[in-house]
């Protein structure tokens, strides 16, 4: 699956299972419809993880637009409130940045 949107705030690299590093950053997605003769907006976000290398982080600043490839998914839960939540999570396996000159990155290496 493929979406565009833009980061809601910096990237942050984190350490999991000891020594695997991941890159997390939350996307908001914008989209539009038509309600009968009214046009409608909704923002999706997406909390969203990439594993294959952590140099990209530096890159991924709040407000920047991004592309990205991978696989959505869902996280259910249980808020505070007793009432039963759910994430939209994105597993990104590749990520295209667009800045004053489009910059490709597609970074494979581990």
């Amino acid at each position: 699956m493929e979406i565009v949107g833009r980061l809601t705030a910096d990237a942050v690299t984190r350490i999991v299972q000891g020594d695997k590093k991941v890159v997390v950053f939350s996307l908001a997605v914008n989209d539009s419809f038509r309600s009968g003769e009214e046009r409608r907006e909704v923002t999706k976000f997406f909390e969203c993880s990439y594993w294959r290398n952590e140099g990209i982080a530096e890159y991924l600043k709040k407000g920047g637009l991004v592309q990205i490839y991978g696989r959505v998914g869902v996280n259910a839960y249980i808020g505070r409130d007793g009432e039963a939540k759910g994430v939209l999570t994105f597993h990104v396996s590749e990520i295209k940045l667009f800045g004053g000159v489009c910059l490709y990155l597609y970074l494979n290496s581990g």
